[in-house]
């Protein structure tokens, strides 16, 4: 597990988070970087943002 997963919060700080985060909840980058913009980087808020079950 790299410190990018499961950590609490979304990291957009590299590509291989982000592509991480695209792929854990099935999304492209603009909808996940739009959903941290909104609710911010929990991992939790995010997930609910989408309605995806963590």
């Amino acid at each position: 597990m790299s410190e990018n997963q499961d950590a609490g919060s979304v990291t957009l700080n590299s590509e291989a988070a982000i592509l991480y985060w695209t792929n854990r909840f099935s999304v492209d980058r603009e909808e996940l970087e739009e959903a941290v913009d909104i609710v911010g980087d929990s991992v939790e808020a995010v997930a609910a943002y989408l309605n995806i079950d963590r």
